[in-house]
C-alpha cells in the first residue's frame, strides 16, 4: 500500500494538518502476523493475584463503582497493566489480554475482576440513557431494522466505528456464539492516509462538518445531534471519530445539512480501506480475552453471529477516560459530556440516571 513519496509526514503530537502521520499507530496487518505473540498472557502468579484482588473487593462490602485502587493489591500484574494502557493510548493504539478465567467466576466476581482491570486504564463513563458503566454485550432481542436500536444489544453485524464518547474502550469476553462474532480493529490513521494518498480532496470533506445522531439519548439542553468532523487536527494530535449509521440517521432531522455525493464517496471509500485486508486485524475472542482500544487511532468491527441454548455470546463493555490522554478540539465536548479536559470527559449523561453497573443486560 505505497504512497506517493511527496506526501510530507509528521507524527502525533506535532502532527500537521494533511500530511502523512508516521509512527506506531499507523500500523498494518503486515505489522502484526501473529496476534498471539502480541497478547499480555496472564500467569499463574497474574491470576492468583486477580483472584484475592476479587475476593478482598467483594468483601468489602463496597459498591463496585465506589472500589478505587486503594482496595486491592497486584503486585505484579499492576505493571504489565498499565503498561497495556499505555500502548492503547500512546502507542499502536490497542492492547489484548488473554487469561481472566471468566469460567470459573460468577458474574459478581466476573465484574469485579473487569472493574480491578478497567482501574489501571483510566475513570469508567455511563454508556447508555441508563447510566451503565459496565456494559452487557449481548443479544437481548432488539430488532437490528430499527436504526434508534443499539446495535450491541442485536446478533447483527456492527460497521466500522469507533465509540465516540470516551477515550478508550475495553471488551472483556465471556462466553461465544454458537456460531460467527468476529471481532475486528484497524488503523484509523492508516485509513487518513491512505485517503491523503489516493484521494486528498476527499480528506478535506472528512476534515470538514459531519452530523452525528444520538439515537434519542439526549442530555438536557442539547440537541439530537451534534456536529463533530471524522478527521479532527488540534495541537499537534490527529484524531478520529466515524460512525457512518449515525450520521445517515442525522438525516430525520431537518436541521442538518443532507449528504452529499462527496459524503457518500468518502464514507465508500472510509469503509473499504478499513475493512479491508490490508489494514485490519481479525479474531474471534475468547473467553478470558480482554480487548483495549484507543477511541482515537482505532475502528473496529463486529460479525453476525448466531446463539444456541448452549453458546450464547457475552461479552462485558467500559469506556474509560484516562487522566492524560491527548488534547481534544472543543467540538469532542459534545461526545464528551460537555469535557474536553483528560480524565473529566467521556460517557452518556443523562439527568435522572445514577450510574449504576447491572449484573446482566437490560
Amino acid at each position: 500500500m505505497a504512497t506517493p513519496s511527496i506526501l510530507q509526514t509528521s507524527r502525533q503530537g506535532s502532527a500537521v494538518p494533511f500530511t502523512r502521520i508516521e509512527g506506531p499507530d499507523a500500523w498494518t496487518a503486515a505489522d502484526y502476523p501473529a496476534l498471539e505473540e502480541a497478547m499480555l498472557h496472564l500467569t499463574s502468579e497474574h491470576v492468583a493475584e486477580l483472584d484475592a484482588a476479587v475476593e478482598s473487593v467483594l468483601a468489602s462490602g463496597k459498591r463496585l463503582q465506589d472500589v478505587d485502587p486503594s482496595d486491592f493489591s497486584l503486585p505484579s500484574l499492576s505493571g504489565p497493566l498499565l503498561e497495556a494502557g499505555q500502548q492503547a493510548q500512546f502507542g499502536c493504539g490497542w492492547a489484548l489480554i488473554r487469561g481472566v478465567p471468566v469460567w470459573r467466576y460468577n458474574r459478581q466476581q466476573q465484574l469485579a475482576a473487569y472493574w480491578i482491570l478497567g482501574l489501571h486504564w483510566g475513570r469508567a463513563v455511563p454508556q447508555n440513557a441508563k447510566g451503565h458503566l459496565v456494559g452487557h454485550i449481548k443479544d437481548i432481542g432488539h430488532d437490528p431494522r430499527n436504526p434508534l436500536n443499539r446495535l450491541y444489544a442485536t446478533n447483527a453485524a456492527q460497521p466500522w466505528h469507533n465509540d465516540g464518547p470516551a477515550d478508550l474502550v475495553s471488551l472483556l469476553c465471556l462466553s461465544n456464539a454458537e456460531e460467527g462474532g468476529e471481532s475486528g480493529w484497524s488503523s484509523s490513521v492508516s485509513v487518513h492516509n491512505e485517503i491523503l494518498a489516493r484521494a486528498p480532496h476527499l480528506a478535506r470533506v472528512l476534515a470538514g462538518p459531519w452530523f452525528f445522531d444520538r439515537k434519542n439519548e439526549v442530555p438536557e439542553g442539547k440537541k439530537p445531534f451534534f456536529e463533530i468532523p471524522v478527521f479532527n487536527y488540534h495541537r499537534g494530535y490527529l484524531s478520529v471519530n466515524y460512525s457512518d449509521n449515525y450520521y445517515h440517521l442525522s438525516q430525520r432531522h431537518p436541521e442538518v445539512p443532507k449528504l452529499g455525493p462527496q459524503h457518500h464517496e468518502a464514507m465508500r471509500m472510509f469503509n473499504e480501506l478499513a475493512s479491508g485486508p490490508e489494514l485490519s486485524l481479525r479474531m474471534v475472542l475468547q473467553p478470558g480475552d480482554v480487548q483495549l482500544l484507543s477511541n482515537h487511532t482505532c475502528l473496529h468491527y463486529r460479525g453476525e453471529f448466531r446463539d444456541s441454548p448452549a453458546h450464547t455470546r457475552h461479552l462485558l463493555r467500559l469506556w474509560l477516560s484516562p487522566p492524560g490522554d491527548r488534547p481534544l478540539p472543543e467540538c469532542y465536548a459534545d461526545i464528551m459530556a460537555g469535557s474536553t479536559v483528560p480524565g473529566k470527559r467521556g460517557g452518556i449523561i443523562i439527568q435522572g440516571a445514577a450510574p449504576n453497573i447491572p449484573a446482566e443486560a437490560e
